[in-house]
């Protein structure tokens, strides 16, 4: 659980980052408030894409760039965040495969088992 939750605070603040990255640009480029920024990098951050039209080419190309990149932050992110989880529960797995069946002893012989 402290993996987790140390996942999960480091994802948020990534998330955020890039949000504020989103949001920055859309002011910066397009001459958007601060609260249709934010929802404009928020929509392009998960893939829903933008909600208000590009109205110039600064616009369009700071929104090109920033879609590659929310795109392998949010995937990325997603994989921080789950990883733990699959880890234990592969764990977890690992450790119950081999529960019922008693492990291989080596052999002494020193004949090859392909031959």
């Amino acid at each position: 659980m402290r993996r987790f939750a140390r996942n999960a605070a480091v994802v948020f603040g990534v998330v955020f980052l890039a949000l504020s990255i989103g949001a920055v640009g859309y002011h910066a480029t397009d001459g958007l408030d601060w609260l249709d920024a934010y929802l404009n990098a928020a929509m392009i951050l998960t893939g829903m894409g933008p909600l208000a039209p590009f109205r110039s080419s600064a616009a369009k190309v700071f929104g090109i760039f920033y879609s590659v990149f929310s795109g392998v932050v949010f995937l990325s992110m997603i994989a921080v965040l789950l990883g733990p989880l699959a880890q234990r529960f592969l764990h977890r797995f690992h450790l119950e495969l081999y529960e019922d069946e008693p492990a291989p002893k080596p052999s002494s012989s020193s004949s090859s088992p392909l031959a």
